[in-house]
């Protein structure tokens, strides 16, 4: 009977440095081959998005493949057009960047010159104590000779351009491929892959992955352009430079969460500073967009994309540090697709409770750890206890 009981634990006890073995092995690939996988990945989600329209093409008699060619000739349309309609305001603010670090730095002067005299009576008591160290030259006061410019920045340039362009057209061709087949292939594709599990149900969680995220980001771009719309008309009002400019930039960077916003705010309040000479017409500018994020965030958002998909905020920081630091922005933007993802499926699951509520926000545990073991395939020989 012990010899029985003890089976299940020798067993995780191996099972668990070889899984860890091999997460640590595919992150390795995954990140040293990220030019292969990026667009991949990137592929995949914009198949996540576009997927639901192009079903409802073909359920209305259209082949899969014109349906997936109008839906990305579409996205492409939408997408230049937006390019264009802020590419004036864009070149304009960037052909006064001079000027606006000239002004920023005039309404910096006073704490410059404070700082300049800690700094300088910080320098004279070091010459006091080290004056024999002071008077000899040093290195650090040496003039350092400026490597003259060569033709290296521009093949960097030229290889920086040519791996986009490279990768936007893999992106394209792949998500085409993708839309094309549809979730039959991809079920088809998973099945042959993992024989244990059988066609229909990979078709059906990826059948539930691809409404519940498609579904998600729609109403999320929605509610993203709504934010976008309202930023332009309250900068506009409070006579902000370029106003649809920023509405663009409220409505992209939204998309990430916590960081997107931040930085928005962060470019708002520079330009305020910069724009206004009184202190009361700087901080409209930063808290009106605070209360408008702050409508998004917690009224707008839960009403309209519901507490279903609802992640843990930690998770949600955690998954944009590795993300950033794993893939860089392609990492970002694909981190919460992928929690989204995890969640759908661990509905889907009938051993993924745990990991659905890990994933959600301030749920109280129902399950016992004996479950968490079980549905970690680390105890799969005993029931889960009731």
């Amino acid at each position: 009977m012990d010899e029985l009981r003890a089976r299940p634990q020798r067993r995780a006890v191996t099972v668990i440095p070889l899984r860890l073995l091999a997460a640590i092995g595919i992150g390795a690939v995954l990140y040293y081959g990220h030019a292969a996988f990026i667009p991949i990945a990137l592929a995949l989600l914009f198949w996540l998005v576009l997927t639901t329209p192009v079903e409802a093409l073909h359920r209305r008699g259209m082949p899969r493949s014109a349906a997936a060619i109008l839906i990305l000739l579409v996205v492409v349309a939408v997408i230049g057009g937006s390019v264009n309609l802020v590419w004036t305001p864009a070149q304009s603010w960037w052909a006064g960047a001079p000027s606006t670090m000239r002004t920023i730095e005039r309404k910096l002067r006073p704490v410059s010159e404070i700082m300049s005299r800690v700094e300088l009576l910080s320098r004279r008591a070091d010459q006091i104590t080290a004056s024999a160290d002071a008077a000899r030259p040093t290195a650090a006061t040496r003039p350092v000779p400026v490597a003259a410019p060569t033709t290296s920045d521009a093949l960097t340039l030229l290889d920086v351009t040519k791996t986009a362009l490279i990768g936007t057209v893999t992106v394209i061709i792949v998500t085409l491929f993708l839309l094309a087949g549809g979730p039959p292939m991809l079920a088809r594709m998973s099945g042959a892959l993992a024989h244990d599990l059988p066609s229909a149900h990979m078709l059906k969680v990826i059948n539930a992955v691809r409404h519940e995220v498609g579904r998600y980001y729609g109403s999320i771009a929605l509610i993203n352009l709504g934010l976008g719309v309202a930023t332009g008309l309250v900068m506009w009002l409070l006579g902000m430079p370029n106003p649809l400019l920023w509405a663009a930039v409220a409505a992209l960077f939204n998309f990430i969460p916590y960081v997107g916003s931040a930085t928005t705010l962060l470019l708002l309040t520079i330009v305020a500073f910069v724009s206004f000479d009184t202190i009361g017409r700087v901080l409209a500018v930063p808290g009106c967009y605070i209360a408008l994020a702050t409508i998004e965030g917690q009224l707008v958002q839960p009403l309209v994309v519901g507490r279903r998909l609802e992640l843990n905020p930690i998770m949600v920081f955690l998954a944009l540090w590795f993300g950033g630091w794993f893939w860089g922005i392609a990492g970002i933007v694909i981190a919460i697709p992928t929690l989204v993802s995890l969640k759908v499926v661990a509905e889907q699951s009938r051993a993924g409770k745990p990991l659905q509520e890990f994933l959600s926000p301030n749920e109280p545990s129902r399950y016992h750890p004996k479950q968490v073991g079980a549905s970690l395939g680390l105890m799969r020989d005993r029931k889960p206890v009731p």
